[in-house]
């Protein structure tokens, strides 16, 4: 009894787990796929909305509608000679242009509202002479914004979105254009994706989705008296406007909805989904996704029912090998006890012996390896010594050559043009490339003086750089490089001074934005972006790329010497040293990381110069 309730126990308990961690494992997959799902839609219907935005305003650019508009109001209404041809000219351009674009009509409209031209003038419910100056886009409009609303048609009942646009002459308004599109398309589209979507607007009415029984209902009660004023403003004709059924409503998760909607034929049958909500850009829309939970309610209970049967099996194998060791244990006993007496005698000879030669053992041993381990550490010291010198020695060397290379390729360019200025007869622009190489030749002198100090460790980093500068300079060193590479450099940093040398900081910025060029060999749209901003008495620059990015096993030893991704001939592995230990003996701070461009981040931390901090303060 007691091995068969804990065998029960084990398995619900079990499957009651994997039934849960399986469901929220679901879900939450659910979700992320939903949020992918979500944002795509939001893009379609936003851009289907921004295709037609530029249609109102181009009206301002007609001069028949302009001339239109400024006739006088008794003019338009009796239709004078002058009048009626330039109303039929507008009216056939609006037509072509509504016939052109797929709208469903186009219209223009007079400070008072009455619209005085429109795209369907030929139909027998065309829109010219309509009142519709209590239409919300109308008097948005009126008010020198851009009118978005979605309604059903006064008229005719037909649904669709009204953009609105003032039409000016000089600072003053003289009529609106509006255009109204059809957006049940995306309804179709959203079928062939087996999506279930709607979009409420800002009333919480659903206007678009893929179930059209769904069409008009309220997702949230609506007041009486807002049900009288929506009446009164017919947005919606004559529709009720029911409110939204569901079976069952709740949270299946922080911030996560659930649905429970009750099938059509059989009301006792509840389909239930994951739902998510976002609104969307430039409208007071709300677009809603509607996940199944269907297959993840199925899948949980799958993985619960086999680990039911896997817990039962486990259990059972237990029970059986705990009665077969019970029937062994007792036949053993018996001989167990005859022959315990025996042998307790030469079994405690044999434990003090051995206990003896055990000791004797070690103390041998420990006094060998005492002996090894001198020998060891002083062979250690030695190697640790002369490894010291040598480290110091090739971080000098190689360090002077990698620092000067983008000077050298500088002082090439610039020695050539020189030449051929002065074949030229170009004698000023020789001098000033002349007076740039002694600027460039000073430099290299600066940035070995600087190495031989980073070698030495010397404590002293004190100094101040202008950071602007220190950009300037860096760019200029490769510029050769920028030249030949289709690379756009954007520049968002502050004129600010900072507390360190500045021929360092110029060592700095030259291997980060030499290490991003290389990241940037070969890739399209490639770009770099120096931006900063002060914080707690220091300046945060970073460095981004839209390159290929660092993997996490090349982040783990970056700021290593001689780690290096690129060919020998390429780099030495200690540009990104040198410039971590340089900024972090002015105070600072090197790192790196992911960037949102998709590529590497570093990020240099300085201090602000007293001066610097006090103003930013």
């Amino acid at each position: 009894m007691i091995w068969g309730a804990i065998l029960v126990l084990l398995v619900l308990l079990c499957s009651l787990l994997t039934y849960r961690l399986s469901y929220r494992n679901g879900v939450e997959s659910l979700r992320e796929n939903g949020n992918r799902q979500l944002e795509l839609h939001a893009r379609g219907v936003e851009s289907e909305i921004e295709r037609y935005s530029w249609l109102p305003r181009v009206l301002g650019l007609h001069r028949p509608t302009l001339q239109l508009l400024q006739e006088d109001l008794p003019a338009r209404r009796t239709l004078v000679d002058h009048v009626a041809p330039l109303r039929r000219e507008v009216n056939e351009y609006l037509e072509g242009m509504s016939s052109r674009s797929g709208t469903l009509a186009l219209y223009v409209l007079d400070v008072s509202g009455q619209v005085l031209a429109a795209s369907n003038w030929r139909r027998i419910d065309s829109y010219v002479g309509e009142d519709l100056s209590t239409r919300p886009y109308f008097v948005e409009a009126m008010n020198g914004g851009q009118g978005q609303f979605y309604g059903l048609d006064s008229l005719s009942g037909e649904p669709g979105y009204y953009l609105s646009s003032p039409l000016r002459l000089g600072d003053r308004i003289i009529g609106v254009a509006v255009v109204k599109v059809r957006l049940t398309q995306m309804e179709q589209g959203w079928r062939k994706a087996n999506s279930n979507v709607l979009v409420s607007d800002e009333n919480g009415v659903i206007i678009l989705a893929t179930n059209p029984a769904w069409h008009l209902r309220a997702m949230r009660p609506i007041t009486m008296e807002r049900r009288q004023q929506l009446a009164l403003s017919l947005q919606y004709h004559w529709e009720l406007l029911p409110e939204l059924s569901l079976a069952e409503r709740g949270e299946v998760a922080p911030g996560l909805e659930q649905w429970g909607v009750a099938d059509v034929r059989n009301p006792l049958r509840v389909y239930r989904y994951l739902v998510q909500s976002r609104t969307l850009n430039d409208t007071r829309w709300t677009l809603t996704l509607l996940s199944p939970l269907g297959e993840v309610r199925a899948a949980a209970l799958t993985h619960a029912l086999l680990a039911a049967a896997l817990a039962a099996f486990v259990t059972l194998l237990i029970i059986a090998m705990n009665e077969r060791r019970k029937a062994l244990a007792t036949k053993l006993a018996a001989r167990e006890a005859l022959e315990a007496a025996n042998s307790e005698l030469e079994r405690r000879i044999t434990e003090r012996t051995a206990d003896l030669k055990s000791s004797n053992d070690r103390l041998r041993a420990e006094i060998q390896e005492r002996e090894q381990a001198e020998q060891s550490l002083l062979r250690t010291q030695n190697e640790l010594i002369q490894a010291g010198k040598l480290a110091v020695i090739g971080q000098m060397s190689t360090g002077i050559a990698h620092e000067l290379n983008q000077p050298l390729a500088a002082l090439r360019t610039l020695s050539g043009n020189t030449i051929k200025f002065l074949q030229r007869g170009q004698q000023d622009i020789a001098a000033a490339n002349l007076a740039t190489i002694g600027e460039l030749v000073e430099r290299m002198g600066k940035i070995t003086a600087s190495l031989r100090s980073f070698a030495r460790r010397s404590e002293h980093a004190g100094g101040r750089a202008r950071l602007v500068a220190a950009v300037d300079a860096a760019l200029f060193l490769l510029h050769p490089r920028l030249s030949r590479e289709p690379v756009a450099v954007v520049q968002h940093v502050d004129e600010v001074a900072l507390a360190i040398d500045q021929t360092r900081l110029e060592q700095i910025l030259v291997n980060l934005l030499a290490n991003a060029l290389d990241a940037l060999q070969g890739q399209e749209g490639a770009r770099i972006v120096l931006a900063g901003h002060s914080q707690d008495g220091c300046y945060r620059l970073t460095v981004s790329d839209n390159g290929s990015g660092l993997p996490e096993h090349v982040l783990k030893h970056l700021f290593e010497p001689f780690f290096t991704t690129k060919p020998a001939e390429r780099g030495l592995g200690l540009g990104l040293t040198l410039s971590a230990s340089l900024a972090s003996a002015a105070g600072g701070a090197l790192t790196a990381g992911a960037s949102a461009l998709g590529g590497a981040e570093f990020i240099l931390t300085l201090p602000l110069c007293p001066e610097e901090d006090a103003t930013h303060a």
